[in-house]
């Protein structure tokens, strides 16, 4: 029996109209989860940062594991018993003043690895949603022994990873400038990284200021739209890192959120700025919205 042309052209509607619903019913599902790190109150004392912490309009939360907030038994209790009250969902980033995952002094190199395992420890103990790591750093001899610090820190992010299997952990590598000294600063760094190590389980954390300074906006998340799982947001001038609000620089903001919701991101954009905190918050919201 032959379809009739009536039928087939009801058929095509019907499915092009289930797919229009699909495609309007995920647009309505589809939320972009903002959160805050608390490196804006760096400066002030542990109990001061829970206050403010207490008073956050967000539900992702981004505790930095250094300075006066360096994670103890005591304040894992406190960071805990607040997350149980507001329903916050940490992620925590990794000490990073005098840590080196590619010194080639092995007394140092050891005890930047003891105490980043210690750190992956304490953001097992908050259920962290996600550990954040820097990248190994060129030292002052490293002219001397090419390509020695790139193998060390490899070496080093396979014993983390390891280390982060045993406590369930997902881990992911900031791209740092290279003004800083850093390893990784762009996305072909990165792609360097996996290709050598095939440690694909490890995430990209963006961070949008420190890319800003590179001009590495775009490669990285046209280069691993998949590996990107996790943003750092905050505004420069593309000179140094400021940690501006967002909009207090020259990122184009509403190119990049556009391109974040065009790709369905599904990690956590986390306002990583000094100041105007709230009002990085606020604009955020309107660019998603």
């Amino acid at each position: 029996m032959q379809t009739s042309e009536s039928s087939i052209s009801e058929r095509v509607i019907r499915c092009a109209a289930a797919w229009l619903d699909n495609c309007l019913v995920k647009s309505c599902m589809f939320k972009v989860k903002i959160g805050v790190s608390m490196l804006h109150t760096l400066a002030e004392p542990f109990n001061d940062m829970l206050k403010q912490l207490a008073m956050l309009d967000t539900e992702y939360v981004e505790v930095v594991d250094d300075g006066f907030h360096t994670l103890n038994n005591r304040r894992l209790a406190a960071l805990n018993e607040v997350a149980k009250d507001h329903g916050f969902k940490y992620s925590v980033h990794c000490p990073f003043a005098d840590i080196n995952i590619a010194s080639p002094s092995k007394p140092m190199l050891n005890a930047s690895i003891r105490r980043l395992k210690q750190s992956m420890s304490f953001a097992n103990r908050l259920s962290a949603e996600l550990w954040v790591l820097h990248p190994g750093q060129k030292t002052g001899i490293s002219p001397f022994y090419p390509d020695l610090d790139w193998r060390q820190q490899n070496q080093s992010l396979r014993l983390l990873h390891e280390s982060a299997q045993t406590f369930g952990l997902r881990i992911a590598v900031e791209n740092v400038p290279g003004k800083y000294g850093s390893l990784m600063k762009t996305s072909d760094d990165f792609e360097r990284f996996y290709r050598e190590t095939g440690l694909t389980e490890i995430g990209i954390v963006l961070d949008t200021g420190h890319a800003n300074l590179e001009n590495q906006i775009q490669p990285f998340l046209n280069q691993f739209p998949d590996r990107v799982t996790h943003l750092h947001l905050s505004d420069n001038m593309g000179e140094t890192d400021e940690h501006l609000g967002i909009g207090y620089g020259k990122i184009d903001w509403l190119k990049l959120t556009t391109q974040l919701k065009t790709m369905r991101f599904s990690g956590i954009v986390m306002i990583e700025s000094v100041f105007n905190v709230s009002q990085s918050l606020a604009k955020l919201r309107q660019l998603f919205a």
